[in-house]
């Protein structure tokens, strides 16, 4: 199965546009890794068009937060709608068993022992600033991330987290069951095959 890990970074954030919603916000670069090719990528808004073929050739699309933040924003960007597209949500995922949203960062650092570089804050900073490969690096190493959490979790390997509650580690197995069924997608593509 094909798969595309995606993460984006912004120019600006909800306080700037007055609204808690992501298709408001302006996108600085998108990221990705093909699993087709084994080779992650970077996107600014005037590249988008080469990237559409990328995610439309897909069988499965994967993020952190994409549900909530990441798929609406790079969907006002798209003529289709990325929403019909299959799509594994890895926060929304650990959710719904945990109960509560936990950061990539939380996750990374217990799992993995390493944790995420800045904050999106900061790559929103570095964009200000005209640091535009920061912003890039920044954000593949969360697509390394999230692509290594993915195939942590499809190895039926359980994450860990540190509970900000008791202060312990916990470990939580995810229920995976559907994540290889491939699904004939429902997006508009943009190219005529």
């Amino acid at each position: 199965m094909n798969y595309i890990v995606f993460d984006i970074e912004t120019k600006n954030f909800f306080p700037d546009v007055g609204a808690n919603d992501p298709a408001l916000l302006d996108l600085s670069v998108v990221c990705v890794y093909d699993s087709k090719t084994d080779k992650y990528m970077s996107f600014l808004e005037e590249d988008l068009p080469k990237l559409w073929p990328i995610l439309e050739s897909a069988d499965l699309l994967i993020g952190f937060n994409s549900d909530h933040f990441d798929t609406p924003l790079l969907n006002k960007y798209y003529s289709g709608d990325l929403t019909k597209m299959k799509s594994i949500d890895l926060m929304k995922t650990i959710q719904e068993t945990l109960g509560r949203r936990i950061g990539l960062g939380t996750v990374a650092e217990e799992t993995f022992g390493a944790g995420k570089s800045a904050h999106g804050s900061q790559a929103m900073e570095w964009w200000a600033q005209g640091k535009y490969q920061e912003v890039i690096d920044y954000c593949i190493q969360d697509v390394k991330i999230t692509k290594d959490l993915y195939e942590h979790m499809k190895a039926k390997k359980p994450i860990k987290y540190k509970d900000r509650n008791d202060g312990q580690v916990h470990e939580l197995l995810i229920d995976i069951s559907g994540w290889d069924k491939k699904e004939n997608s429902g997006a508009t593509f943009t190219l005529g095959f």
